[in-house]
């Protein structure tokens, strides 16, 4: 009986570890971001990856290198929806509803919207190493090609 008991106990203790250590990796995204500008390569804003008490991961954008445009606070200027045109650069949420998946080790199902131009992509991120996130946007199915790819730099602290 008490090999049996053992037995059971460990099979749960291992069962527990493996979940907390998929949680802890999954978690390995939580985070600050810099990001750079697609044309000059220059810092351009940094985002912050978190975790949303539905268990899925969001970013918003925390700090902008050029954080004003006409002596004005930037705005979501070139977005579709008219109604959203005057919200604040500035802590938009930019990256919505992504799932670890411990598979893949990538977060996927989420999708990143580039104020820029105003549009929203479905997106997947994973680590290329210990502080480097590569963020791909695509139309369509990942696989079509139909996308791009940016990098972020991971980073220990809110820039201010």
């Amino acid at each position: 009986m008490k090999i049996t008991i053992t037995t059971v106990f460990l099979v749960i203790l291992m069962a527990l570890s493996n979940s907390v250590f998929a949680q802890a990796k999954a978690d390995k995204i939580v985070g600050y971001y810099l990001t750079l500008d697609d044309d000059t390569k220059a810092e351009k804003s940094q985002v912050q990856i978190f975790k949303h008490t539905n268990g899925k991961y969001y970013g918003k954008i925390v700090w902008l290198k050029e954080p004003n445009k006409n002596g004005k606070p930037k705005v979501d200027d070139q977005n579709p929806d008219t109604k959203l045109q005057n919200r604040p650069i500035m802590n938009l949420e930019i990256l919505k509803g992504f799932s670890y998946d411990k598979d893949d080790d990538e977060w996927s199902d989420g999708t990143i919207y580039n104020p820029t131009g105003g549009k929203t992509y479905n997106c997947y991120m994973n680590f290329e190493s210990t502080n480097t996130l590569k963020i791909r946007g695509f139309i369509g199915a990942s696989w079509m090609g139909l996308g791009k790819t940016a990098t972020w730099t991971k980073e220990a602290t809110l820039r201010k």
